[in-house]
């Protein structure tokens, strides 16, 4: 089979591969997936470069958490009737060497989440929309539901045009949220974020951020921020944040937070970090559950920055790097759209 790989780590340019490898074969519990799309999310990027562990985690890697395909083979303990079945993958890189940047990839099957179909038979899910799926959508949808949910709430998504934020913004809107913000950085994404769901949106670079939020709530403050780098704006977040209300947290451009204590005593704030490729079997069945409905219903809007073959991994690697991707960054594997139509 076809695929991407590096065997060191460092820049994507100097590491990354594309060649032929061996085609795998299902193990017990397991379903081999033809894969036709591998989504690149930034903790990709960072395993790739060694920012999680500076050694290689194993002698060589197929990069890629996400991605979306059809069960062609099934190992022993799995229902014969799930070939042909199309599907989106999660975790499938994490703690493991063989991720969706190939032509197939084999894992345990609860890591292959059917997508729905319609009544001809055929996905109703867009194949490149179902690699966006493991992560930025379910890492989106957690931070909306848990603790209670966001019904009745205002709530404040940080980069509303972004991968996660995109999603987050559609989801609190779809889940009861009475009012959401979002941040941005630009005019083209304060349509996109407008476009998901946001009733506001506030550019951090033109406009004082918290004076604006106050201005918004009437004082009062967020009850729920989803936070994608708290290790720049933690600080103003605490201040956007009414008494009692909730940081969610999922990402960092930095290793350690700068977050004042005093606010969040005070206030009676709670600070909630979380990471997808860790959620607890209830929180990802809960996750999993209502975002197959929102799909089935296609009330979702998918933000697809760039969509490249294969063997441009490196240009892809690169995109989501540089910060410059508005969306959802997807590599083309095999056939691609073919590989979706119901069987």
């Amino acid at each position: 089979m076809k695929a991407a790989y590096y065997d060191r780590l460092g820049p994507a340019a100097e590491v990354l591969q594309v060649g032929d490898l061996d085609t795998p074969q299902p193990g017990p519990g397991e379903v081999r997936v033809r894969i036709a799309y591998s989504g690149i999310n930034p903790s990709d990027v960072k395993s790739r470069r060694g920012l999680r562990s500076p050694l290689m985690p194993f002698p060589r890697v197929i990069p890629h958490s996400d991605g979306a395909g059809v069960i062609d083979a099934v190992g022993a303990g799995v229902e014969p009737s799930r070939v042909g079945e199309p599907v989106w993958t999660w975790n499938a890189a994490w703690g493991r060497p063989f991720g969706t940047a190939a032509e197939y990839v084999c894992l345990p099957q609860a890591q292959a989440v059917s997508l729905p179909r319609d009544a001809t038979g055929s996905c109703v899910v867009e194949g490149v929309a179902g690699a966006c799926l493991g992560i930025p959508a379910l890492t989106a949808l957690h931070a909306v539901l848990m603790d209670g949910g966001v019904a009745g709430k205002t709530v404040l998504v940080a980069g509303g045009a972004g991968a996660v934020g995109h999603y987050a913004v559609q989801m609190a809107s779809m889940l009861g949220a009475a009012r959401v913000l979002s941040t941005v950085s630009s005019d083209e994404k304060a349509a996109i974020a407008r476009d998901a769901g946001a009733d506001e949106t506030i550019n951090y670079r033109s406009e004082p951020l918290v004076d604006r939020v106050r201005e918004l709530t009437g004082g009062r403050g967020v009850d729920r921020i989803i936070e994608l780098d708290v290790g720049v704006n933690g600080a103003a977040d605490l201040e956007m944040l009414r008494t009692g209300g909730e940081l969610v947290v999922y990402g960092s451009s930095t290793p350690q937070m700068q977050v004042p204590f005093y606010p969040l005593i005070v206030k009676n704030l709670q600070l909630r970090c979380f990471m997808v490729y860790h959620l607890e079997a209830a929180d990802r069945q809960r996750a999993e559950q209502t975002l197959t409905r929102m799909l089935a219903r296609g009330a979702l809007k998918h933000q697809i920055a760039k969509v490249l073959p294969l063997e441009d991994v490196v240009a892809g690697h690169e995109l989501v790097e540089s910060g410059r991707a508005v969306g959802n960054v997807v590599l083309c594997v095999g056939d691609g759209r073919m590989s979706l139509v119901g069987s």
